[in-house]
């Protein structure tokens, strides 16, 4: 009974309030329950905060998100072979009006572009092919993206996607030691300066015709944050186990 109301906090993003009092309105949610009103009641609020809390802390939330992966490979929706990765910033609250006194000291700032952020980052390797996301990893902000990106590359990954961030992986320690990885075909964006400096002509325009070639791909990447921050309005930062519930259903 718990997870099924866990489930539908998740799915439409309700708090622990609201989604004890959603299953007293909607008969649908009840019947999803199995709750019958002649014998008991609905779990209340601090009981799914607590269970919520045990899922986090035995890391429920990834063996969801591989089970649906699983199930994905098993049926074929699941191509190997490439990969794209890349990674999101998920803002925190910076105010230290708290208990503490402090900021979440899990969280950390970093700067992107001419904008400081405070909260965590978001890592994920998603399939080249179908878009599924196979695998997330979570940091602060302040990690750069280029150090998670060996644990987002898949052991059978012939051809690894990625944006100007990811320049130079093929040189990490942990990629040259690596048997396989090292002979990846690494195809990185380059930076847009570096496009812009080169002289007009057919050079430029080859190179341009590459550089669209790549982010045709790579795009793909980029839909799941679009998920993640506008439809489930997580543009704030959540726990790893509720972000991996999220990305669970976008396999889905």
């Amino acid at each position: 009974m718990m997870i099924r109301m866990y489930l539908l906090q998740v799915w439409f993003n309700l708090s622990d309030e609201g989604v004890e009092d959603a299953i007293y309105d909607s008969y649908a949610m009840r019947k999803f329950m199995g709750i019958n009103f002649m014998k008991e009641q609905v779990p209340d609020a601090t009981t799914l905060l607590h269970f919520r809390h045990l899922l986090e802390e035995k890391g429920i939330g990834k063996l969801f998100f591989d089970a649906i992966n699983r199930c994905l490979e098993k049926c074929g929706r699941i191509m190997h072979g490439g990969s794209i990765i890349d990674a999101t910033i998920i803002s925190a609250p910076t105010s230290t009006k708290n208990a503490a006194k402090e900021r979440d000291p899990e969280m950390h700032q970093t700067k992107k572009g001419n904008e400081w952020r405070f909260g965590m980052k978001c890592h994920t390797g998603v399939d080249a092919d179908t878009g599924y996301v196979h695998t997330v990893e979570i940091s602060s902000a302040n990690v750069h993206d280029i150090a998670m990106a060996e644990k987002l590359i898949r052991e059978d990954d012939e051809v690894v996607y990625g944006d100007a961030g990811y320049l130079g992986i093929e040189r990490r320690p942990e990629i040259v030691e690596n048997l396989h990885k090292s002979k990846i075909d690494y195809r990185i964006n380059q930076r847009p300066g570096k496009i812009n400096a080169l002289k007009d002509g057919p050079g430029k325009d080859w190179f341009h015709f590459i550089e669209h070639q790549k982010s045709a791909v790579r795009c793909k990447v980029e839909h799941p944050y679009q998920l993640i921050k506008n439809k489930f309005c997580y543009g704030v930062v959540v726990s790893p186990t509720r972000l991996m519930m999220k990305y669970s259903i976008i396999n889905r």
